[in-house]
């Protein structure tokens, strides 16, 4: 009997890995289309103006939910089939959210013509993309909302399809709006994509009424806030800072080298967020959990010793492939004015190779929930970042945000193995 379940669990597995590689290159052929759109149309200014307003989206968004999606989906998971808790749950969030996001979407309406001026340097006339923004923060928390309760009841298979034409929706507007309004049209497709996946949801949900009458502010609990309140710090202090960290850079580099250099590194940052999609969903749906299981320093050792052994050589050859055909990625992805951007391969690829071996271990920070380690190393790799990037500008142009990239994750990942050094070595020093 036990067998038959571990077959079957398996094979769950695998069901959800497949579609949730699905889904990964549905993201990363909307996003190529989606480059490649915005390199003919628009250009490499345009493409540095988009990074930016990316980079606002992402954080506000974290914002408007209070970072609270990973730690609604441990809650829910536990009290699924308690509904006083549940309620308890449910509600808390709800009301925290809705109003956490109203404020949000509040100040970035009447503070539209401000936020234009730091994120759009020179540029004046785009307050429009920030107030369509703010106008539809609150679909993109409810669709939120609504994820991180089908996600805590495991409902993979649906998250995943939803995921996946809520991208073909998004990219089909984003192309459309593209092509008739240029800049304009691209900056509302950024401010519009994720809110528009709570047309798809909803309609995944509109038969699934059971949960609405568990919503009530009478159950609003402010001691289960205080209990999402790490799972909060965390999501927001690296969702949200390290996107703002890339608008001071990408400003810097507009400033001190030219907006086209800036367009340059958001060219390189694409791709680089493309192909590192597949490591992340890969650690997401694996890592984590298994760390989470783990209670002894012998199997979290044999995990990592383990993805590096079989991932980490993967992950080098194809990164070779990707620096031998940078020429032919350039000129697929973006157009000829975009091929100053081969010179940023290098740096930024070994910066990658490294994130990825940091990340791995760092995972073990959100597992464990090791608060104050998650807290501090970020704040470091933030300001060591931030830091090598404005002097390596200095001395080499554009080349040196990657080239601090990959210092700022070389010195990261020597924190992490000072860390977890005992935990990951000690065995070989028991042999000698």
């Amino acid at each position: 009997m036990k067998k038959l379940i571990d077959y079957i669990n398996k094979f769950v597995l695998v069901k959800i890995a497949s579609l949730q590689t699905a889904s990964v290159t549905t993201r990363v052929i909307a996003g190529l289309l989606t480059s490649k759109a915005i390199a003919v149309f628009i250009g490499a200014e345009g493409m540095a103006l988009i990074g930016n307003f990316q980079n606002f989206v992402s954080s506000f968004q974290t914002i408007s939910i209070l970072g609270f999606y990973k730690g609604v989906v441990k809650y829910i998971a536990k009290f699924k089939d308690n509904v006083a808790e549940l309620s308890k749950t449910i509600s808390t969030v709800f009301y925290a959210g809705f109003i956490a996001t109203v404020l949000v979407s509040v100040v970035c309406y009447f503070n539209a013509e401000l936020i234009t001026n730091v994120i759009f340097p020179e540029y004046n006339n785009y307050s429009l993309a920030i107030k369509v923004f703010a106008i539809v923060l609150p679909f993109y928390a409810l669709n939120m909302f609504t994820f991180s309760i089908m996600n805590g009841f495991s409902k993979y298979k649906i998250l995943i399809i939803i995921n996946i034409i809520g991208q073909i929706l998004s990219v089909s507007v984003a192309l459309l709006l593209i092509y008739q309004e240029a800049l304009k049209g691209a900056l509302i497709s950024v401010a519009i994509a994720e809110s528009l996946i709570f047309l798809i949801t909803l309609v995944g949900i509109i038969n699934r009424k059971s949960l609405v009458p568990l919503i009530s502010v009478n159950k609003f609990s402010f001691s289960f806030l205080k209990k999402l309140r790490p799972y909060s710090m965390m999501a927001l202090f690296s969702t949200v800072l390290l996107p703002l960290v890339a608008i001071a850079i990408r400003n810097y580099i507009i400033e001190n080298v030219g907006y086209k250099d800036a367009g340059f590194w958001e060219a390189m940052t694409r791709i680089s967020k493309y192909y590192l999609m597949f490591i992340t969903s890969l650690m997401a749906l694996y890592i984590l959990p298994r760390f989470t299981e783990i209670n002894n320093t012998k199997d979290f050792r044999k995990e990592v010793f383990g993805f590096y052994k079989t991932v980490m050589p993967i992950l080098a050859f194809a990164l070779l492939v990707i620096f031998l055909l940078k020429p032919l990625i350039v000129s697929v992805v973006f157009t000829e004015e975009f091929k100053p951007v081969e010179d940023l391969f290098l740096w930024q690829l070994l910066g990658d190779f490294v994130k990825v071996l940091s990340m791995v271990i760092a995972y073990q920070f959100i597992a464990k929930k090791m608060f104050w380690h998650y807290i501090l190393t970020e704040t470091f790799l933030i300001i060591t970042l931030y830091c090598s990037s404005i002097y390596f500008i200095n001395h080499f142009g554009v080349k040196g945000v990657v080239i601090a990239h990959f210092v700022s994750y070389l010195v990261y990942y020597g924190i992490i193995l000072s860390i977890f050094g005992k935990s990951l070595f000690s065995s070989f020093k028991e042999e000698v």
